[in-house]
Order: structure tokens, then C-alpha cells, then sequence
């Protein structure tokens, strides 16, 4: 009996290693297994991964392209509304420059004959018929300059607005595409005549002179 019992052990002992060891290759292909699988979709996110980093960068070159050109457009939209700014200032003050002269120099000239007038006046010796007569003459005509002033006034304010409406479209112009006007130095123009700013008022409004 003992004999057979020992014979047990010895037929149970490595049938028992094998179990255990039969376990343990189980336990190993289970976790092979899984390992694989996480290898498997790890690789399969990696290759997502590429293939969106690939597009991010195609995406990121035709946005780059794109804004190349679109800073290329704002600089020439940039350029074209500095020269023509500069063309608009340049002949607004030589246009402005002009009839400044011109109302100057009928001021003077009127106010010179009226002197003259009064003097040949003064010193012939008309009768009050006569005297009447020259005198609504020389009333019509200095209406007749009074009102050629007063329109040299106004077409001077005229000219004054409409180049300072333009400058305000131009300045909002270049505020919309973030460039500082501050720095291009855009004036408004002014025309002090007979006590009075031309080209401006509420809202720049230029009425019909009087």
C-alpha cells in the first residue's frame, strides 16, 4: 500500500507542475493577447494620427498661402489709398489755395474801387437827382461783388467738405483693416474767411450761400 501511495505522489507531483505550469502559459497567452491588441489599436490611432497631421500641415500651407496673398492685397489696398489720399489733398489745397487767392484779391479790388468811388463822390459836386442815381449804380454793383464773394465763399467751403467727406471714407477705409491713421498725418482742410471756418459745421453741412 505504501508502495502504491508513493507511486501516487510521484505520478501526482508532475502532473501538478504541468497544471501550474499549464496555467501559467494560459495566464501568458491571455496577456499576449491583450498586449496585441493594444499594439493593434495603438498603431491604428498612430496612423490616424499621421494622417491628420499630414492634412493639419496641407491646411496649414494653403491657410498660410492664403494669407500671403490676402496681406499682399492689404498693402496694396494700403499703397493705392495712400496715393490716392495724397492726390485728393494735393489738389483740394491747390484748388482750395486758388480760390482762397481769388476771393482775396476781389475783396481788395472792391474794396478799393468802393474807396475810389467814395472819393470821386465826395468831391464832384452832384446834384441829390444825380447823386441818386450814381449812388444805386454803385449799390448794384457792389451787390453784384457781394454776391460773387459769397459764392467764391461758398464753393470754397464746397470744395473744403467735399474733401474732408472723402478723407472721412478714406480713414474708415483704413480702420477696417486695422492700419492706425494716426500715423499717415491725413488733415482736414480749414478756410478761415470773414470770420467764418469753411468746410466744416455740423456734420460738414455746406448750405446754399445766402
Amino acid at each position: 500500500m505504501t508502495e502504491l501511495e508513493n507511486e501516487n505522489r510521484k505520478m501526482r507531483e508532475p502532473l501538478e507542475a504541468a497544471r501550474k505550469e499549464l496555467e501559467e502559459l494560459r495566464r501568458k497567452a491571455e496577456n499576449f493577447e491583450k498586449t496585441k491588441a493594444l499594439y493593434e489599436k495603438t498603431k491604428s490611432q498612430l496612423k490616424n494620427c499621421e494622417a491628420d497631421f499630414k492634412n493639419s500641415k496641407w491646411e496649414y500651407e494653403v491657410l498660410l498661402q492664403r494669407f500671403e496673398i490676402i496681406q499682399k492685397e492689404r498693402d496694396d489696398l494700403y499703397n493705392k489709398f495712400i496715393k490716392a489720399i495724397n492726390e485728393v489733398q494735393q489738389k483740394s489745397s491747390l484748388k482750395n489755395l486758388l480760390l482762397e487767392k481769388k476771393l482775396s484779391t476781389l475783396a481788395d479790388s472792391l474794396e478799393k474801387k468802393e474807396a475810389q468811388l467814395n472819393e470821386v463822390l465826395s468831391a464832384s459836386n452832384l446834384d441829390p437827382a444825380s447823386l441818386s442815381v450814381v449812388t444805386r449804380k454803385l449799390e448794384e454793383v457792389l451787390d453784384a461783388k457781394n454776391t460773387s464773394i459769397r459764392d467764391l465763399q461758398y464753393e470754397l467751403a464746397r470744395v473744403c467738405k467735399a474733401h474732408n467727406d472723402i478723407l472721412r471714407t478714406y480713414e474708415a477705409k483704413l480702420r477696417q483693416f486695422g492700419i492706425p491713421i494716426e500715423e499717415i498725418g491725413f488733415k482736414p482742410l480749414e478756410s478761415a474767411v470773414a470770420g467764418q471756418q469753411l468746410g466744416r459745421g455740423v456734420a460738414g453741412l455746406v448750405t446754399s450761400p445766402p
